[in-house]
């Protein structure tokens, strides 16, 4: 196994679900999402790379049926590390469209890198842990690498910037240390972490339907674009479902949607939902 990376058991698909869970708050969440994708029917593994997850989140994702995979930080520079720390990012590029949660922080995004040290598998999509799976999405293991759906959620023109909430991958030792050398220069920033590295790093990548990676201020902002027929991946980007905020109640719907899948109620079908408005 590759080094930064302890597997508790062996593979059981050549495809695999990957997510990262680096606190108690994104193992709930990483337990909705293994959930939600068990729900599907699918048999390609779900794997969980995790951090600093308590032992009581694990076993709830172990016994969800996730391949917990121990992980480390990447292995950057000091200056790096003081320059994405969180108070040290967000002075330079604070989020004003919402509210991220205190358990955020932003150097932990870029161990989602490691998922091209999966080199037991052919291929894999990456999911962050605050998404749920409406709908089998195992056809994304046959897209090229890298697709990733854009980052709409305001506005039409918001279509030119991927969201890394979503992507497909190839894992490769050789290709995860070209990033490496790439992401940890003197000087550089990434604006919105790993999601600005990726886009610099595949300039020409391919762009999935935005209902595969659903974000949940589309419903708020361009429900015209909102169908539940079609959604297959549902994103709570910016505020999480676990919390409570100042929008929770313009998106309830959406959030007694994912306690379902997260064990706190009953499972909706989507379809008896009500659309935005």
């Amino acid at each position: 196994m590759s080094q930064g990376l302890r597997p508790e058991t062996p593979p059981g698909s050549p495809r695999a679900y990957v997510t990262l869970a680096t606190n108690d708050d994104y193992a709930l969440g990483a337990l909705a999402l293994v959930n939600s994708i068990r729900a599907t029917g699918t048999d390609a593994d779900c794997v969980v790379l995790h951090t600093a997850v308590p032992d009581d989140a694990l076993a709830r994702l172990r016994q969800a049926g996730a391949r917990l995979i121990a992980t480390d930080l990447l292995p950057t520079s000091d200056g790096f590390n003081a320059t994405h720390a969180r108070d040290a990012l967000h002075a330079r590029a604070a989020f004003t469209k919402g509210n991220k949660p205190p358990f955020h922080t932003p150097l932990d995004n870029f161990v989602k890198l490691r998922l091209w040290q999966l080199t037991e598998y052919r291929a894999v999509v990456f999911i962050d842990a605050d998404a749920i799976m409406l709908r089998n999405c195992d056809r994304l293991f046959d897209y090229p690498e890298f697709c990733a759906a854009p980052n709409v959620y305001e506005s039409l023109t918001d279509f030119h910037r991927l969201n890394s909430g979503v992507f497909t991958a190839r894992p490769s030792e050789a290709r995860f240390e070209q990033m490496l050398d790439r992401l940890d220069r003197p000087g550089v920033f990434w604006r919105r972490t790993d999601q600005t590295f990726l886009q610099e790093f595949f300039p020409d990548w391919h762009g999935l339907p935005v209902f595969f990676n659903m974000l949940q201020y589309v419903w708020l902002n361009l429900p015209e674009l909102w169908s539940w027929q079609q959604i297959s991946i549902l994103h709570y980007q910016y505020e999480k479902p676990w919390q409570d905020h100042d929008k929770a109640d313009r998106l309830r719907p959406l959030i007694e949607l994912w306690r379902g899948y997260a064990g706190q109620g009953p499972r909706l079908d989507p379809a008896s939902l009500p659309g935005p408005g």
